[in-house]
């Protein structure tokens, strides 16, 4: 019977992971590979190697049940536009998009998000099912009585799709912390040296130990105690209360290590960062290069100087990097003191205010991004003057540049943009940028891209 439960178990696991990294894959390209059958009556090879360029761009799938419908479609669409983006670029540049039919094209792109988001939200539910839930459900116990044990307990009743049900708490010296959660409702079974009886007898499947590396003998002792049992057990380190960026478990050789604090684009994700930013940065110069010269020529007239102005900044690893930004001003200022812009700044020329307004002045910086620099969307970058002031002052400041900065950023499009009035606000800013690096996707890349495009025109803080 435990066998027949494990099983069961390992199989929703399975089917759990193949969800998450071929839905997307299969579903768009079925949804091409139907329409290409349905219009021609037959599958050209054209079709089969779009398919596995479809394939090569969107394996292994990364997709997340939302915690809303809209954040759903908005995840979907977004990640689709930049999949399609990406193969109308390769398209046309080698001029194999005239191959295929328009009309199948045209009804692929507009169809398959429906049918992506339509699969999703049929899945989501199965998931989170009673069916489901009952057939995989398995019984935890957690070890420890702490802030780290409390918050373990809080994340498996919030997330239904794990099918785990919690017996209740053990501890190392259960009288000192009975009260505590009997206030919350939790149950407290009773001290360590019961534990092993107590798995065999209700035929336990997880034990979470959530001790602190201070206890480290009686942690011992507790796997040695449960070498007798066939419990599947799991070690959760306290530090996971803390602030981390990117907390992920590597090996050295065999040797396990614990990344604490990491850039959210190593490996694949980098590898998808990349070439989201070329790609976009290359489409949208093509389009803006007549913006460009219209722009130029109109800083050149408005006042004597450079057309570009180009400042040091604190790029990728800290490391200096040179940042091109239309002149909006009549000095250009690159010192070890630089005095930020102000409401009806005098050095702001007339068509200096245009353009910083609706952050114009901003668009070379997409040469930036092609040259390596920058990402379109990242933290924003500082003046060196400015990184050096609040690294002293702001805790973890310096993790921002852990990835290369942006165009734009998570914390221009929550209100962080223009002038930071006070070390409080710098930090409220420095707040939003730490979180972008530990919530990135390329679905929040889209968001924030989307939601820059809609401040352009409505933001005061601009000037």
């Amino acid at each position: 019977m435990r066998f027949q439960q494990q099983l069961s178990f390992n199989k929703a696991l399975n089917f759990h992971t193949l969800i998450k990294i071929l839905i997307d894959p299969v579903l768009m390209i079925a949804t091409l590979l139907f329409f290409a059958v349905y219009y021609e009556d037959k599958l050209t090879s054209q079709y089969v190697v779009l398919s596995i360029m479809l394939f090569a761009l969107s394996f292994p799938g990364s997709w997340q049940k939302a915690s809303s419908f809209y954040e759903e479609i908005a995840n979907t669409i977004g990640q689709w536009i930049v999949v399609v983006g990406i193969l109308l670029f390769f398209g046309y540049a080698t001029n194999y998009l005239n191959q295929f039919t328009q009309q199948i094209v045209l009804l692929w792109v507009l169809v398959t998000p429906v049918v992506l988001i339509s699969a999703h939200l049929l899945v989501s539910k199965y998931l989170t099912s009673q069916y489901f839930i009952e057939s995989v459900k398995r019984t935890a116990v957690i070890i420890g009585v702490s802030e780290l044990s409390h918050q373990l307990h809080d994340r498996i009743n919030s997330s239904a799709e794990l099918a785990i049900q919690v017996k209740g708490f053990f501890d190392v010296v259960s009288e000192n912390t009975s009260s505590q959660f009997q206030v919350t409702g939790n149950q407290l079974i009773g001290s360590v040296t019961q534990l092993p009886s107590y798995v065999k007898l209700n035929k336990i499947d997880l034990i979470y130990i959530a001790l602190p590396p201070s206890l480290h003998e009686e942690i011992l002792t507790v796997l040695d105690d449960l070498k007798d049992t066939t419990a599947s057990i799991y070690f959760v380190p306290n530090f996971f209360i803390a602030d981390l960026i990117q907390a992920r478990i590597d090996d050295i050789d065999g040797m396990p290590v614990v990344a604490v604090c990491e850039t959210p684009f190593s490996g694949f994700n980098g590898i998808v960062k990349k070439i989201s930013d070329l790609v976009l940065a290359s489409i949208i110069l093509c389009l803006i290069s007549p913006i460009l010269i219209l722009l130029s020529i109109g800083v050149k007239l408005s006042s004597p100087g450079p057309i570009l102005f180009m400042q040091r900044r604190y790029g990728l690893d800290g490391h200096e990097i040179v940042v091109y930004k239309f002149r909006s001003m009549t000095v250009t200022e690159d010192g070890e003191k630089i005095t930020q812009a102000k409401v009806n700044d005098k050095r702001v020329t007339k068509f200096g205010k245009f353009i910083r307004k609706t952050s114009l002045d901003e668009l070379p910086q997409f040469i930036n991004v092609l040259q390596g620099r920058m990402s379109i969307v990242g933290p924003r970058p500082h003046a060196v003057s400015h990184n050096e002031m609040y690294r002293k002052v702001i805790k973890g400041y310096m993790v921002r540049h852990k990835v290369k900065p942006g165009i734009t950023g998570w914390a221009q499009v929550n209100g962080f943009r223009g002038e930071t009035e006070s070390v409080d606000s710098m930090k409220s800013r420095i707040e939003y940028d730490l979180d972008y690096l530990k919530k990135w996707s390329l679905s929040l890349d889209i968001k924030i891209i989307l939601k820059t495009v809609l401040l352009v025109f409505s933001d005061s803080k601009a000037y």
